[in-house]
């Protein structure tokens, strides 16, 4: 039974592939490759029965079968109007953790065509869930965490496992908009930028302080989102990543770290990991619904 059907998956997914192809030649946000890996990963839900499990366990089994993926920087960043643009061959920190989300509900719902998928990655991209123009994205990702908290997709969980508040002074977007094509094609877009920041700074969010974390590691399960916090002025989170907890308890990192590398698993637990990098000041614990 379990094989008929995943024929059938395989057989759906070849006739969609060949059609999703021939629109996003035309629309120029993904490739053929981008479906087939989307459709492996599905395939790979299926062979581990993953359906059937708790949302965390699958999003650290989908966030594994990424490790190797080449790391690339604004992968998702393209001329003109803001569109849905997807790449699952080369990942940057937010889009790894963006990507492995959106797969793994999609599977926790029964929900596995690459249209399923593009639905689900704008509901989490994009404020609200509406992709209307470059200032809908979910810039900040503390904004991110306010948005999708809202939207029931996770749940900020640093409070109840010891975090103590923070607040954030970001600025960086709209006092650097030369860094950002869309805002210097498109000066408009700044002013919208700018009210969206003041409202992240006069929000009230947890963290962990690096310092702090080995004594709460306990507390942060298989599958969490991890936030990290950072020094670096105008700016939120510095970083993200899943936690994957090992056989002996302690706490790992799964992300794409940083330019010419591959989406990989820390070798330190997280808390000396942490500690490690100047930059890096605490975490906020997301737990996906």
């Amino acid at each position: 039974m379990a094989e008929n059907v995943k024929n059938k998956m395989k057989l759906f997914r070849i006739i969609f592939s060949a059609l999703s192809f021939s629109i996003s030649s035309f629309a120029q946000i993904y490739t053929e490759k981008d479906v087939e890996v989307c459709n492996s990963k599905f395939e790979l839900a299926v062979d581990k029965k993953l359906s059937d499990k708790p949302i965390n366990e699958i999003i650290s089994e989908i966030g594994k079968s990424f490790l190797g993926t080449d790391y690339e920087a604004f992968a998702i960043e393209k001329e003109g109007e803001e569109q849905l643009v997807i790449n699952l061959t080369g990942l940057d920190c937010t889009t790894f953790l963006e990507n492995t989300l959106t797969l793994s509900r999609c599977v926790r719902a029964n929900k596995t065509s690459f249209d399923d998928y593009q639905k689900e990655l704008t509901f989490i991209r994009y404020r609200d869930g509406k992709l209307k123009g470059y200032p809908s994205r979910l810039h900040y990702f503390s904004d991110w965490i306010f948005n999708n908290c809202k939207k029931g997709i996770v749940k900020d969980v640093t409070e109840e496992v010891g975090g103590e508040p923070i607040k954030f002074n970001v600025y960086f977007m709209s006092k650097n908009p030369d860094k950002y094509k869309h805002l210097t094609d498109t000066p408009a877009f700044i002013l919208t930028i700018a009210k969206q920041e003041k409202a992240i700074n006069k929000r009230k969010y947890y963290f962990i302080p690096k310092e702090k974390v080995e004594q709460i590691e306990s507390k942060i399960q298989d599958g969490d989102l991890i936030a990290i916090t950072t020094n670096l002025k105008g700016l939120d989170i510095g970083h993200v990543g899943i936690a994957v907890k090992e056989a002996n308890g302690r706490i790992h990192l799964l992300h794409a770290p940083l330019a010419g590398s591959k989406v990989q698993l820390s070798e330190k637990p997280l808390p000396e990991y942490l500690a490690a990098i100047k930059k890096h000041t605490g975490i906020i614990v997301l737990r996906p619904q």
